[in-house]
């Protein structure tokens, strides 16, 4: 079961082939430095459409794996056609997709260290989002930048560091998406985590396929962190949302449809 879901954690590294160019003309890229992770990173950015005329201020959504949300010539298996997406709503929403360190990316996304797979320096990629990329952002656009309107989305091992930057960070992350999240990888440390964690205010939305590995475990794994989430803090605040979907494998499909349900409840 769990060699299913690192193989793909693995290979997020982008193509390299003659396909032309998804990304619709909102997306732009930028590169910047990432001390904290002692590299440079390149930044994918989506504005609304009416961004340039408009003095309006906007909530943003930090999300990672870049390569794999707006263009299909980059992505491993597929885009989530966030543009597209966001486009067709007239979405009032800056995206800021931060590309992942290649074969670097589980020892980014990943909270604490696995004694199978090693990992474990989700916290130094958080500060780099929290202390450098979230700045500069905040500086360059026209941003709210108060928690209530800045979310973090993610799959997989994404997933996982989505949820783990909510608890870690309530001041700055007020919503996350939690698509297919790597929780094995670090169940025992995530679940004292969220168990020890100061009661939550911030909307998370769960989501998984119940066809994502051997024993249903990645349900098992959703369905205990809704029972820790609900022990934080009241169920009826209904500041959670979970969904399991029927055949739901772990793949860019699964979390391509799911993102306008995810970015609608979230309140965009």
């Amino acid at each position: 079961m769990k060699l299913f879901f690192i193989i793909p954690l693995f290979l997020f590294l982008g193509k390299t082939t003659a396909q032309e160019s998804t990304a619709s003309k909102q997306v732009s890229t930028f590169t910047i430095e990432a001390p904290q992770l002692k590299t440079k990173r390149k930044i994918w950015l989506y504005l609304p459409k009416n961004y340039e005329n408009s003095t309006k201020k906007y909530p943003v959504i930090y999300m990672h794996d870049a390569q794999n949300l707006f263009d299909a010539k980059t992505s491993f298996a597929g885009e989530w056609n966030v543009d597209e997406k966001l486009d067709s709503l007239n979405a009032q929403i800056i995206v800021v997709g931060i590309e992942n360190g290649g074969e670097k990316r589980l020892e980014e996304l990943t909270p604490y260290k696995n004694e199978q797979y090693g990992g474990g320096n989700a916290g130094k990629y958080l500060e780099f989002i929290v202390n450098t990329l979230k700045p500069e952002i905040d500086k360059k656009y026209r941003t709210k930048p108060n928690a209530k309107n800045t979310t973090i989305i993610g799959s997989s091992l994404g997933g996982l560091t989505s949820f783990y930057a909510v608890i870690k960070y309530p001041e700055v992350f007020g919503k996350a998406g939690v698509f297919s999240p790597a929780f094995w990888i670090n169940r025992k440390e995530i679940n004292e985590y969220m168990a020890n964690s100061k009661k939550l205010k911030a909307k998370i939305y769960l989501l998984c396929g119940d066809s994502e590995g051997d024993d249903d475990i990645m349900v098992k794994d959703l369905n205990h962190i809704e029972y820790l989430l609900n022990l934080n803090r009241c169920y009826c605040f209904h500041l959670n949302k979970k969904v399991i979907v029927k055949g739901g494998q772990h793949n860019e499909k699964l979390w391509r449809d799911g993102f306008i349900d995810a970015i609608l409840w979230l309140g965009y």
